[in-house]
């Protein structure tokens, strides 16, 4: 057999030997929502990942963020296509009312631990909506943790009247607040 095709006869037995192992492996990610980019820097699952379907400005993000290794993370900063702009933000008591804003030092993650986003609570903040989030569209997350990886999910959008603390920006010093969307 020329070598030609003795190359080409061998590349192929590889790619059927390769598909065949892909084939038989199983799908861990079923179950979960999220699969880190960065599996030793940053071992960070999401389940039960959605946002508030929206037609403001703003909305929120929610879900369940487990760390199944044995030191905490903590998530610095978060992004989305679907965002001009994302903040970690929490609710807090303030004079009597409860309003959002920007969590100092992000969100940990503890070891062998989750951490819960929820309305009320903390949760990551989209911000500066290029368009309008309708319920049943798929929103990419992609959040940063402080061992220097990242994870990324797609959380699915879906109504919700709850959750409407104003929103007081810590960077700006104002008491004044805007309208949510947590």
């Amino acid at each position: 057999m020329p070598i030609h095709k003795r190359s080409f006869a061998t590349i192929g037995a590889g790619l059927l030997a390769l598909g065949a192992l892909t084939a038989c492996s199983s799908d861990d990610t079923a179950e979960t929502a999220t699969s880190p980019t960065a599996a030793s820097e940053c071992a960070l699952t999401v389940n039960d990942p959605w946002v508030k379907a929206t037609d403001e400005e703003m909305t929120g993000a929610f879900g369940v963020i487990e760390n199944s290794g044995d030191a905490d993370i903590t998530i610095t900063s978060a992004s989305s296509p679907s965002a001009g702009k994302m903040e970690i933000h929490e609710v807090v008591d303030q004079d009597g009312a409860m309003v959002m804003q920007p969590k100092a030092g992000g969100l940990v993650v503890p070891a062998g631990g989750s951490a819960e986003l929820k309305p009320g609570a903390d949760h990551l903040m989209l911000m500066a909506l290029p368009a309008p989030i309708e319920a049943g569209d798929e929103v990419e997350i992609t959040a940063v943790c402080n061992t220097g990886g990242s994870v990324t999910w797609t959380s699915v959008a879906k109504p919700f009247e709850g959750g409407a603390e104003p929103y007081v920006p810590m960077d700006e010093g104002s008491m004044e607040s805007s309208p949510s969307a947590s």
